[in-house]
């Protein structure tokens, strides 16, 4: 351990260096004026890991973004772990929220401020400062490989197809992701279960064009009212959702396994503070932490129609639009949530309007079992660095590409984040303290250590 702390001093300034660089790359996947910008930090990824010590680096061509693959193959018949990361990071929208510029990455209150500083170039960054330390000091204990794509933040829709096509080039024993949070900075957490996503865009549609609201307000349907309406269906009094055969599938947690997931420690009335809410809701029967762990859900994104710009204008809007999606938790299919949804919401719709749902993306849930060498490899590595057990933790987030590297290879990933609640990820004044990026770097090469031992 001492080997590490030293290395880690002697070269912090080198590494945050290399992390502000690539965070100064605004990868945004989303925004298609953007592509040139993903090429630019795959390219950036490709000079890093080069630098870091790999035996060699390229930059792969996809159906979407470009994937960067690196590899290091010391033995053959030792163990490979492969590191998975992502270089594309949300919008910054609304930018007068943030309070430095997003992509000028700042130090303050010992915290990196800007957008990917944690999720996921902060993280991702740890991993190849954690590997030089042990290509360095000659102490890395088996075969690397790292695969960091450009889509995560809208799906991963193009990497699986990558993955299966260059399945061999790929081939490994475990997959190392840092891309999930920790309860506390002095609570450890591995995260052994991710909800699965479905996510669409709906429109409604009333009149060929937008109408003065008093001609024909009270006449003729407005498609906001009405959008609103079939919105407002899909939960009921007790927090379910009404989508019929939803449920079919939701794999039910034991008595047992919630009562030890009650075990976490879990402040609601300081997470009703963090986010400034008076009064928590949910499905009946169900505490938060339940709620958001293995429960599945319905959530309205972003919903707009008409005019919304400065001032009054009084128009009856021709169309409406939401984006939804849906939480799922393990063998609810993505596929078949998705059908049942545009099923259930174009027949609730009135004859008044016109109805278009489209399926934009979607992601099976996972789950990582605690007794398995790779997770345990995992809890000795925070236990060194934390002095303290790490808490499995089932998070309400998704990854869909995760249960599809399953499907692919076979193998589990195991999921070490460092981040915090309070890092701000996909909001304004994203951030990362610097002592969980300097432990997230401690205590990587740990799970190598323990893991090479196991196997």
């Amino acid at each position: 351990m001492e080997y590490i702390n030293k290395y880690i001093e002697e070269n912090k300034d080198r590494f945050l260096e290399e992390l502000f660089e690539l965070i100064s790359i605004p990868s945004i996947s989303s925004i298609a004026d953007h592509k040139p910008d993903m090429y630019r930090a795959a390219e950036k990824w490709k000079e890093i890991l080069l630098n870091s010590g790999v035996d060699k680096a390229e930059v792969f061509e996809s159906d979407g973004n470009p994937v960067v693959f690196a590899e290091k193959i010391i033995d053959p018949a030792l163990p490979t772990i492969m590191i998975y990361s992502h270089y594309d990071v949300m919008p910054v929208d609304p930018v007068s929220l943030w309070n430095t510029d997003p992509f000028k990455p700042v130090i303050k209150d010992g915290k990196i401020w800007a957008r990917g500083a944690d999720d996921d170039k902060g993280q991702g960054m740890m991993h190849a400062k954690a590997f030089e330390i042990m290509v360095k000091t000659n102490t890395l204990p088996c075969n690397v490989k790292f695969m960091i794509e450009g889509e995560e933040e809208i799906g991963s829709p193009n990497l699986g197809k990558w993955c299966r096509e260059n399945k061999e080039m790929l081939k490994a024993d475990v997959i190392l992701v840092s891309d999930t949070t920790m309860m506390a900075p002095d609570m450890p957490t591995i995260t052994t279960g991710l909800r699965g996503l479905a996510y669409w865009q709906v429109e409604v549609t009333g009149p060929n064009k937008d109408l003065h609201s008093g001609l024909f307000g009270g006449a003729v349907a407005n498609p906001a009212i009405v959008l609103s309406k079939m919105l407002a269906q899909m939960i009921d009094k007790n927090g379910k959702v009404t989508i019929p055969g939803f449920y079919d599938n939701v794999m039910e947690v034991s008595k047992e396994e919630r009562e030890l997931l009650s075990q976490a420690p879990f402040n609601e009335e300081k997470y009703k503070k963090a986010i400034d809410v008076d009064e928590l809701t949910g499905e009946k029967g169900f505490s938060t932490s339940e709620r958001t762990g293995i429960r599945p859900s319905f959530d309205i994104c972003g919903i707009w129609g008409g005019y919304t710009g400065e001032g009054a204008k009084t128009v009856l809007p021709s169309k409406a639009f939401a984006k939804v999606s849906s939480r799922l938790v393990p063998n609810q299919d993505h596929k078949k949530i998705a059908e049942l949804f545009k099923n259930h919401f174009e027949s609730i719709a009135p004859k008044t309007v016109k109805v278009k749902v489209e399926s934009l993306h979607g992601g099976q849930g996972y789950v990582c079992p605690i007794d398995i060498p790779e997770y345990q490899a995992a809890e000795k590595a925070y236990v060194e660095v934390y002095g303290k057990r790490p808490v499995p933790f089932r998070s309400g987030g998704s990854i869909p590409i995760i249960s599809t590297f399953e499907e692919i290879f076979g193998i589990k990933s195991v999921l070490m984040g460092f981040g915090l609640e309070s890092d701000a990820i996909h909001s304004p004044n994203e951030n990362y303290p610097l002592e969980q990026f300097f432990n997230g770097i401690r205590t990587i090469p740990l799970f190598y250590k323990y893991y090479a031992e196991m196997k």
